[in-house]
Order: structure tokens, then sequence, then C-alpha cells
């Protein structure tokens, strides 16, 4: 017997769980399975950087603030590491959804998937928040903390998209990226402490942001479309799934394989470049300019890391002409360049007129 059958389907049992969960969901809480599948998505992930945020700004106590922000900056952390650990435990495993081994016996709530099931995205964000408000939080709210991790796990076997298995692999992959996180931190401490005092945690979350934007529109393309595939959007403007071994905008392309390894070290090299000069106090658009910049570069590694190549979809054209396809890294590097070359060309002018 395969180590799957024990450590995955524990002897059957794992079906057995789900089935009896799907199936005994009564109608009447199929708003509530839909309620907490929404919650409990990585889409909801802004609300909760800018409610921490917005909690570390109106705090009168400078401690509380100071703990509030400690959590805000962990969770950034420990949200990136987990969207890298799943995305590339989903496509390495590629274990199948419960619709795809039990056909119509499913009860599903919304679109059908089939693959990617280990783990459960939402169990894992579930996890994070957990494990991000536990410290700011009383018995009552932790209590209500761990209410709603069990719902969110329920309301993704309820809505038939995962196996229990994968609902704990989830949990227990959130709470790994947060210890995780919380080792990592007070290594950094000094960018830390820099960061306290310019802002500098600011521009990280605008990197971050980017990098999430376009690690979930690479996966919803490589989920919904077959590889070449092409969808019209407006006269000038498609939707398809190709991928890229180059560098932005397909450049070195067809280089014979050597570009991959090439890209990452590079990549790598830049953002801790960019991240080095993050730290110190920078003019807004300037700092916005190498955030962006930052969050495009490492969006881009982390494919070259995971899939071996860059995953575009962005496809601009115009009668028989088309613009190399590109993707939403490739436009926040472009648009961190524009702010660079904006302010060097303000400086020139500038100086022109004096």
């Amino acid at each position: 017997m395969s180590w799957k059958f024990f450590l995955y389907d524990w002897g059957d049992l794992n079906i057995a769980l789900f089935q009896a969960i799907n199936t005994g969901t009564p109608a009447a809480l199929e708003p509530v399975a839909w309620f907490f599948s929404l919650v409990g998505s990585y889409w909801t992930a802004p609300l909760m950087l800018l409610g921490l945020w917005w909690c570390s700004k109106s705090a009168t106590d400078p401690a509380r603030s100071a703990v509030v922000l400690q959590r805000l900056i962990g969770f950034s952390v420990a949200f990136l590491l987990a969207l890298l650990a799943s995305a590339a435990l989903k496509l390495w495993l590629d274990f199948p959804r419960p619709s795809a081994v039990l056909g119509d016996m499913v009860h599903v709530i919304g679109e059908i998937e089939r693959h990617y099931s280990l783990p459960s995205g939402h169990a894992t964000y579930a996890a994070l928040v957990v494990g991000a408000l536990w410290p700011l939080m009383g018995r009552r709210g932790r209590i209500g903390l761990v209410l709603y991790a069990a719902l969110v796990g329920w309301s993704r076997i309820a809505a038939g998209m995962h196996f229990p298995a994968d609902v704990l692999a989830g949990w227990g992959l959130g709470c790994i990226c947060t210890a995780l996180a919380g080792r990592v931190m007070p290594l950094a401490a000094p960018m830390w402490q820099s960061a306290r005092h310019t802002s500098v945690w600011v521009w990280y979350a605008v990197a971050a942001g980017a990098i999430m934007i376009d690690q979930l529109a690479k996966f919803a393309i490589t989920r919904t479309f077959a590889y070449g595939e092409q969808v019209e959007i407006t006269p000038f403007f498609n939707l398809v799934h190709v991928l890229n071994p180059g560098a932005a905008f397909s450049f070195l392309a067809n280089a014979g394989g050597w570009q991959r390894n090439f890209f990452i070290t590079l990549g790598l090299a830049v953002s801790a470049w960019l991240g080095r000069m993050l730290c110190q106090q920078r003019p807004r658009l300037e700092a916005l300019g190498y955030s962006l910049i930052l969050g495009g570069a490492l969006g881009n590694v982390a494919d070259r890391v995971l899939r071996g190549q860059v995953v575009d979809y962005l496809d601009f054209h115009w009668r028989f002409s088309h613009w190399p396809a590109f993707n939403w890294a490739d436009v926040t590097i472009s648009l961190g360049a524009f702010c660079l070359i904006y302010i060097v060309m303000s400086q020139n002018t500038v100086t022109n007129s004096g």
C-alpha cells in the first residue's frame, strides 16, 4: 500500500467523512457554507491588512499600536510563504477534487473543480488569520477565531470542494507559515526598526499586493484555460494561456534554457537590492516605483521556481500584429520603471529651467 493510502486516504475514512458532511448538510445551510467560503478566501487578505493597519493607527496606546503593527508585518510574511508553498504543493501533488473522484455523488456549491485539492487554500488562509489575530484577542475572541477556522474548513467540505484531509493540511500549512514568519521577523529586526520610522512596511505591502494579484491571476489562468487557448475580450485584447521561458514581453524566450537560472538569480539579486533601497527614506513616488518593480520581479521569479517558465495571459493586438503576451508582474515592473523615469525627467526639467 502507498503512503497516500495511510496519510491522505486514512484507509478510506477520508472519503467516508467527506460524504457524511457533504451529503448531510441541509439545503438551509448552503448560504452559510457559501458565506464562510467567501470570508475564508485569499481575496479578503487586503481587507485583513487594511484592518490591522487601521487598528495600529487608531490605537491610543503606543505599545498596543506597535504590537498590532508587528502582527500586520507577520501576517504579510506568513501570507507570502503560504501562497508560494500552497501553489507548489498543489502543482506538485495535483490531487483530484471530490468531483473528480466521486462524480455525481458530490453536492457542489458553485463551479465544479477537479484538480489541485491538497491543500485547501481557504483552510490555509483561515489558519493565517487565526495566527495573526490570536495574540490580540482575549478568551472570547480566541474562541471566535477557532470557530471561524472550523467553519471555513466545514464550508469547503460542504461545498464539495475539498476532502477533510485537504482542510487539515491547509490548517497545518497556515500554522507552519505563521510560525516561520515569527522566526524570520527577529532576524530582520533592523529592517523592522527602520520600517517603524520610515513607513517602509507600506511599500513592502504594495510589493506583496502586486505578487498576490499576479500569482492569483496566473493560477486562475492555468486552472481555466488550456495551454495555447485564447478568448477574445475586445477587438484588440485577448486572454491567453502561454508560457514564456524568457524575461518580460518574451525577451530571450528562445535562448535555449540557460535563461531560467540566469533570470532567477538576477531577479533575486535585484529584489534584494530593491528591498535594501526601500529601507532608506525615499520620496513617495520613488519608493512606489521600487516597490512595484520588487513585486513584479518576485512574481516572475516565483513562476520560474515553481513552473520553470512564466505564465503570460495578456494579449494586445491590432489586426494581424500582436504585442508579445505579458502578465500583471510585467505591468507592475513597467509602472515602477515609469515612476523612476518620471522622477529623472522632472529633475532634468527643473535643472534646465534653472
